[in-house]
């Protein structure tokens, strides 16, 4: 079909009980081939735009709907699911919800099958497709079995290996190493210059995204646009609006400064650590082994950052950590005890968990719910303070569904769950992903504090800028194996200067 125009013209979307729009007076006009770039605080309603392009708002979604959005022709609001699937493919925030066969390969063809392509063409396409996003040789790997990074692109082999008029792209680095993240762009650039298809683009990476777009589209915390345009046009006419709405910028990345003096050494202890693991070994299925013979101990008020590509068993040895996981060989005790071995309650006062994909780890229907939920009266009182230096007003989120919250949102509510528990041990999986200046600048601020207080923390990120701002101690990891533990930053000694990307 190759690449279409898409229109909007007066695009506006409230959903069912919402107290304000989504979206409000959306207009733009992107050529074919074109690439464009949606920018705005969590919570502005880029990925609300990016599932209407797809055709799911407002079909999928109860709501009100205004205005024209069109993809050459073809009107969104009341085309049919099939005409609109036939030209516009997207990508979520979160890979594990469109990823439905055992097999990556049978992933990828699932949506070829359902355009009706021979059986020939497909299994031409398949391996071509993997190959492209960095998948070669993976055709057989189980989807669940793969790292979220790994999920991610084989999310998008699926979406691209038909060729999509209209490729929609919600966060696609939120899981990806420096690595993926660079060959991802590179990929999309080859795209571009082919103009095999028109791109369009929610992205919180500046520095890759911005360069890229030929169009920028920038809203504002309430769903409006703040300013359309070429990127140097907008910028030149509404930078510091921008930055003041907490979007990320080109030029514009946290000065990562040092740490108070003596910040760490009052908590950390010589005693031995508050987790222990030996020995440890996980396999998803035998001879294929996630996480290998690891051992680590960390104490008390430690800072520790979890790094490695994806796939070298970063999400693994955390859900091990919190006892989700039972070692295949090893031990692992937190406070002298199994973790596999505890309560529910009694684990939960221990160590606190946050999902790579938050929506895992939600268990009420409300945010008032989800963030008070089995805590006493003393810990509840806590809860309006703590969510909102998280940028979550209480009075204005206590009622919403966790899901129907933005990306960044439901990160920032899940760490905001796991802090005002106390745990002894913190672990978090990605937190930094789909996250504005502001939250980044919350999580940071917030994940530091619970050290002072003796709390241990270990994180797996992919956020240089993050690990260089909270930790104090470096673990790499690759093919399952710790390969680096770097203790060489001492309590009080500076972080490293974050250079400008």
């Amino acid at each position: 079909m190759g690449a279409l125009p898409l229109i909007a013209d007066g695009v506006g979307f409230r959903y069912s009980g919402a107290d304000r729009p989504a979206l409000t007076g959306i207009d733009f006009r992107l050529e074919a081939g074109g690439v464009l770039l949606i920018v705005g605080p969590s919570g502005s309603g880029k990925s609300t735009l990016a599932r209407a392009i797809a055709g799911l708002v407002p079909r999928d979604v109860p709501g009100e709907w205004h205005g024209s959005l069109r993809v050459g022709d073809l009107e969104i609001g009341t085309a049919q699911a099939a005409e609109i699937a036939a030209r516009v493919g997207i990508l979520f925030q979160d890979p594990g919800s469109q990823l439905v066969m055992d097999r990556a390969e049978d992933d990828v063809a699932f949506g070829l099958e359902n355009r009706a392509w021979t059986l020939g063409a497909m299994r031409s396409r398949v391996p071509d497709a993997l190959a492209d996003v960095g998948l070669a040789g993976f055709e057989r790997r189980r989807a669940t079995e793969l790292s979220g990074g790994e999920q991610q692109r084989l999310a998008l082999a699926g979406v691209e290996a038909a060729a999509p008029a209209i490729l929609v792209l919600d966060e696609p680095t939120a899981n990806l190493d420096v690595a993926g993240a660079t060959a991802l762009f590179a990929r999309l650039r080859v795209l571009r210059e082919e103009c095999r298809t028109t791109i369009v683009l929610v992205e919180h990476r500046a520095d890759l995204a911005w360069p890229l777009a030929d169009l920028v589209l920038a809203l504002d915390s309430t769903g409006r646009p703040i300013n359309f345009g070429a990127p140097r046009d907008v910028l030149a006419r509404s930078e510091e609006r921008l930055a003041g709405e907490g979007i990320w910028l080109p030029e514009d990345w946290p000065t990562v400064e040092a740490p108070r003096p003596g910040a760490d050494g009052p908590v950390l202890s010589s005693a031995p650590g508050l987790i222990e693991i030996e020995g440890v070994w996980f396999e998803y299925g035998r001879g294929r082994p996630a996480v290998r013979d690891v051992d680590l101990a960390i104490r008390s008020g430690e800072r520790v950052a979890l790094l490695g590509p994806n796939g070298s068993g970063k999400s693994t040895l955390l859900r091990i950590a919190a006892g989700l996981l039972r070692p295949t060989g090893g031990t692992v005790r937190i406070g002298g005890l199994e973790p596999t071995r505890m309560s529910a309650r009694r684990l939960g006062t221990l160590a606190g968990f946050v999902f790579q994909d938050p929506e895992l780890g939600f268990l009420a229907d409300s945010v008032g719910e989800e963030v008070t939920l089995g805590l006493d009266a003393a810990r509840a009182a806590e809860v309006a303070a703590l969510m909102g230096r998280m940028g979550l007003p209480f009075d204005q989120f206590r009622a919403r569904s966790p899901y129907r919250l933005s990306g960044g949102e439901q990160r920032r509510l899940s760490v905001a769950a796991a802090l005002v528990r106390h745990p002894r041990l913190l672990l978090l999986d990605e937190p930094t992903f789909g996250q504005d200046r502001r939250g980044w600048e919350a999580m940071a601020t917030l994940v530091e504090a619970p050290v002072d207080e003796g709390t241990a923390v270990l994180f797996a990120t992919h956020d240089e800028r993050f690990a260089r701002r909270v930790a104090r101690r470096r673990i790499g990891m690759a093919a399952g194996r710790i390969v680096d533990d770097d203790r060489t930053r001492l309590p009080g000694s500076p972080a490293p200067t974050l250079a400008r990307v």
